[in-house]
């Protein structure tokens, strides 16, 4: 769900010291999905696509020529369905007319004939009842492990709301990871821009505004195009707790979850001696939300006690907000050390163990409280285990009575030779 600034890492292993403590880490899914991707077309067929403004044509008959281009060059094995809202009621009963949508292609390999067939007798109708329309096209899509794809094409804003289609774009991508989708605007104003631009966000999509019938065509080719090639790395779906205890235990991966404004989300890691946790995190910023806002990553010990931070915060428009942090187990035994070291302890140095940390995601976020609520916003979480990289020591002093005996014999050396420099300036001095 989320695309933008994420730090990719790929799934590496088990943890081995989980297998110790009795809990398996929870794996970052790297399987291919089963089924190829699946794509379905949204069409908005209301009564506005009778306006004659793109190249002196209607916009309807700009983008049936369009799809007729599309469907032409896709290839055979493309999972393509078509849908249209507000292409059958001419009536004024709006209850009626907000639930005008219809699945004119079933998806699945694309018959050319069949596709244009149902194209060429489309006729700009009615209302824009986009929200229903992307439940319809979720539903249209199935719910498999494969990539699905939504792309929506329309001139103006849902004129059915309630269900509000950013709510529902947000609804869609809160129960999975694999629904994505992308918003076309032909000729758009200002109003239906931001709409789009809220649903496309949502799922972590795109959008983009076409004026003209070639651009329109491009677009749509690329989108199709884009859902037949899956992303390398498909996040596992992971639930973080309200504290450490009860937090899932992270083998290194990518992972999506999802966090209300102010919340806090725990998660654990085990790191063996000798490596390096490097952990980010990405929110997606689906909803408007009040200026100055922050997201803040820290690793913790389990008692509380906080390791390392890291931090990104933004007043205004922003699509993510990414926070990232390093922290190595051999920087705790150099602590312990220390420790044993000022006490004079004659304890040996602890045997090497892993050190399991937690994780926490936070938010400093603010918004009405509608959108406060579920679902939470997209959170990506990448984490990885790398040898850690040992800063090279360097020269010190000592520490406790020895350091007096350094300063003690370095103070001694520094008087004898201020002393006798004083007395041959002084014999120079008088001589002359």
């Amino acid at each position: 769900m989320i695309h933008k600034s994420l730090s990719i890492v790929v799934a590496t292993g088990l943890i081995g010291a989980a297998t110790l403590l009795g809990a398996a880490p929870a794996l970052a899914d790297e399987t291919e999905p089963s089924e190829p991707p699946r794509v379905e077309l949204v069409l908005d067929v209301s009564g506005s696509m009778r306006a004659a403004d793109i190249d002196g044509e209607t916009r309807i008959a700009v983008a049936k020529r369009a799809f007729n281009k599309v469907v032409d060059a896709l290839p055979e094995d493309t999972q393509l369905g078509i849908r249209v809202l507000g292409a059958t009621y001419s009536g004024k009963n709006k209850k009626i007319a907000c639930k005008d949508t219809q699945q004119i292609v079933p998806v699945g390999p694309v018959n050319a004939v069949q596709a244009k067939n149902a194209i060429a007798t489309l006729k700009p109708t009615g209302y824009t009842p986009i929200g229903l329309a992307l439940k319809k096209a979720a539903e249209d899509l199935g719910d498999t492990d494969s990539v699905r794809r939504i792309v929506l094409i329309t001139d103006g804003e849902d004129t059915c709301t309630p269900p509000d289609p950013c709510e529902v774009a947000r609804e869609l991508a809160a129960r999975g990871t694999h629904l994505v989708v992308d918003t076309l605007g032909l000729t758009p104003d200002e109003k239906t821009r931001k709409q789009l631009v809220c649903i496309s966000t949502a799922t972590g999509g795109t959008y983009a505004a076409a004026t003209s019938e070639e651009e329109l065509t491009d677009r749509v080719q690329q989108l199709v195009d884009r859902a037949a090639v899956p992303p390398p790395v498909q996040p596992a779906v992971v639930t973080g707790s309200a504290d450490c205890t009860n937090a899932p235990l992270l083998a290194p991966g990518v992972y999506t979850d999802r966090e209300k404004i102010s919340e806090h989300r725990f998660y654990r890691v085990a790191v063996q001696p000798d490596q390096e946790l490097r952990a980010s995190v990405s929110i997606s910023l689906d909803r408007a939300l009040n200026p100055d806002y922050g997201v803040l990553l820290k690793a913790a010990t389990k008692d509380g006690r906080e390791l390392v931070r890291g931090v990104d915060a933004g007043s205004g428009r922003a699509d993510v907000l990414s926070a990232g942090l390093r922290w190595s187990a051999d920087e705790q035994k150099a602590d312990a050390k220390a420790s044993a070291e000022a006490a004079e302890s004659d304890v040996d140095e602890p045997a090497a163990t892993s050190t399991e940390l937690c994780l926490i995601v936070s938010n400093s976020f603010a918004s009405t409280a509608t959108a406060a609520g579920a679902p939470g916003m997209p959170v990506e979480l990448s984490i990885d285990l790398v040898d850690a990289s040992h800063a090279p020591d360097a020269p010190g002093l000592g520490r406790g009575f020895l350091f007096l005996l350094v300063l003690a014999i370095a103070g001694l050396v520094a008087g004898v030779l201020a002393g006798w420099i004083t007395r041959y300036w002084v014999a120079t001095w008088r001589e002359n």
